[in-house]
């Protein structure tokens, strides 16, 4: 099941004006490694974007690790994706109903 390992302190701007809080995301799998993606939350209608999967990690730890590296030119180009991507906000919309 995921899990929210780490949220930006900060909100990111999109280009239409909206502004989304960062969080990462992560889930172990069988073999005990760790995938991680980004998940964008509008900040005024609660809409979830995601993207596919960013990054595979040995464990939690590494996970978090990578997650707080994460600088805002990377966000923004992960945003991009997440906006472009309607299979992947359909995946956001499904973790987010639980």
């Amino acid at each position: 099941m995921a899990e929210s390992v780490y949220e930006h302190p900060h909100t990111l701007s999109f280009e239409d004006g909206r502004e989304y809080r960062i969080r990462v995301l992560g889930e172990e799998r069988s073999d005990h490694t760790w995938s991680g993606w980004i998940e964008f939350i509008d900040t005024e209608s609660r809409r979830k974007l995601s993207t596919g999967q960013e990054t595979s990690q040995p464990n939690r730890e590494a996970l978090v690790y990578w997650a707080t590296g994460l600088e805002h030119v990377y966000f923004d180009g992960a945003l991009e994706r997440a906006h472009t991507h309607p299979r992947k906000r359909e995946r956001a919309s499904r973790k987010g109903s639980h």
